[in-house]
This record gives structure tokens, sequence and C-alpha cells, in this order.
């Protein structure tokens, strides 16, 4: 109940952070050029900045066990999204410019931000390690054919930019410190912590002001479009609910119900800046960034709940 209630108060803040962004849209101190810079900001300063402080993490022979179980639970997960995404995406109506973004919302969650907070609210600083270890993959996937799904459908694909943008970088960067017995000098650390933590309240502002975008007759129109509520309910509950499988195997409860929480995450904010960069339906990511975010107060103490019961 308390984890709960932690998590409810952590998605008011960042609800109330997106009103700003959205008030200041709506009154016109944020502009389409703002958008684009912090789009810029995001994605190539501060996200790899929480990528580098958040893999400095001390690491010893002991958590290898965890670490290698973490990683094949992410394969798993990850791999059953892309699959089931791109079935739902074959069998839907969409136009070219929402294809991507539905796509990307059903596979991409928000586990940098949202399920930092709430992972650390239910495990502490233990917790923080594992879903650490359980994001390794996810954030080369998300730098890479996160991209690529908004980028497949041009003629001439960059390679080299794919693989060698920041946050690919920083992600093997981190996990050089990760598994070497180094750490960032004090001062690194606090500077990379400092900018990584203006990746949360950058990003809640931007999707206000892109929400803000959308006009009210649009609005009414989406939150009629049944692929929405497709992508969500598959993000919130049909893929992490498939984690359930790994219990055959006796996977440790802490371990397990970190997997599953943190699959279990809304649709990542990073599919809107994605949608904005590549010219797709930002509308359409917006929406469904935001829907999954209202509804996930709802679904992580539900999916907290069934695994409790599984194992009792």
């Amino acid at each position: 109940m308390d984890s709960a209630w932690a998590f409810l108060q952590e998605m008011i803040h960042l609800y109330i952070i997106a009103l700003i962004g959205f008030t200041v849209r709506k009154k016109g101190t944020l502009n389409q050029n703002t958008d684009h810079v912090l789009t810029q900001l995001i994605l190539y300063v501060t996200l790899p900045a929480l990528i580098l402080f958040s893999l400095d993490i001390p690491f010893s022979f002991s958590l290898i066990k965890e670490f290698l179980l973490l990683l094949s639970m992410s394969a798993y997960i990850l791999l059953i999204s892309i699959f089931l995404a791109g079935w739902m995406r074959k069998r839907s109506k969409l136009s070219d410019r929402q294809k991507s973004v539905y796509e990307g919302l059903i596979i991409f969650g928000n586990q940098g931000y949202i399920g930092f907070a709430v992972i650390f609210a239910v495990f502490g600083e233990q917790g923080i390690v594992y879903l650490t270890m359980f994001n390794l993959i996810y954030f080369i996937l998300i730098w890479t054919y996160g991209i690529y799904l908004f980028t497949k459908d041009k003629a001439q694909i960059d390679w080299g930019k794919i693989y060698l943008n920041p946050g690919v970088l920083s992600t093997l960067t981190g996990m050089l410190v990760l598994f070497l017995p180094i750490s960032w000098p004090g001062i690194v650390a606090n500077t990379f912590e400092s900018i990584g933590k203006m990746t949360v309240p950058l990003s809640m502002i931007l999707i206000g002001s892109l929400i803000a975008n959308i006009a009210y007759k649009d609005l009414a129109f989406l939150m009629k479009n049944i692929y929405i509520w497709q992508a969500t309910m598959a993000k919130l509950l049909i893929i992490p609910l498939l984690l359930i499988f790994f219990t055959t195997f006796s996977v440790p409860f802490s371990l397990l119900i970190i997997a599953v929480l943190t699959s279990g995450m809304p649709s990542a904010p990073t599919m809107s800046l994605y949608a904005l960069k590549f010219g797709a339906d930002t509308h359409f990511a917006s929406l469904g960034v935001m829907i999954s975010s209202m509804l996930c107060v709802l679904t992580i103490p539900l999916l907290y709940v069934v695994l409790h019961l599984l194992y009792a």
C-alpha cells in the first residue's frame, strides 16, 4: 500500500511538470522551435548523462548470477515485444506516420524515468542495481532499433549515426565502468548526475508542450482511436504478464517483480521525441504516452498484487 501511494505521488509530480509545459506552450512562452531544441538537448545531452551516471554502480561476483537472470528476462521480453508490435502493426490500418509510433509505443516503456522512481520506492538502492542491469539491453535497443522504426522507410539510412549516437556510446561506456573496477571521479559523477536529472523535467515539459499542440477536435478524435488503447493495454498488461513464464525456473521474487514492473511501465516519452525528430505523428505519440502514463497508476499496483498472489 505504501509503495502504491509513493508511486501515485511520483505520477502526480510528473503530471504537474507536464501541466507546466502545456501551460507555457498554450501561452506562447514555448514555440515550435523550442520543442526542437528541447528534443536535441534531451536525446543528445541529458539522457546520455543519465545513462552514464546510472551505470556507475558497484559490481561484485555475487551479482553475476542475478545479472544473467535479469539479462535473460530482458532479452526475452524485448524480443516478444518486437514480434507482438510488428504483428499488431501489420494488422493495423494506421497511416505510415502513425505505424512507427504505434510499434514504438508497444515496445518501449518509460523504464529510465518512472521506472527508477517506482523500483526505488519498492526496493530501495538494491532495486536500482537490479534495474540498471535489466535496462542494459533496453538502453541499446531504444537508441538503435527505436530509431530504425522511424527511419526504415526512408531511401537512405546512415547506420553509422544510428550505432554511434551518444545514447549507444554512453551505454557502452557505462557498461565498461560497470564491469571494470573503476568509477567516475567524484566531480565527473556529480556532473553526470546534475545533467542527467534534467531529463525527467525536460521530458515532461516537452510532453506537455507537444500535447498542447493538439487541437481539441483532434484530441476527441484520437481518444476514440482504438489503436491507442490497444497499444496501451499491450504495453501495460499483456507484455509484462508474459514474464510469468519465468516462475517455472524458480527465479527469485525480487528479480521477477522488478522485471515485471519495469516491463509494465507506460510508453516511453522518447517515442514522442523520435516522432518529432523524424517527422512521424507527434500528436498520436504524445497521446499514447499520456494515456498509458495515466492508466499505469492502476496497472502497476495490479501487476504487483498478481505477482504476490502467484508466489504466495
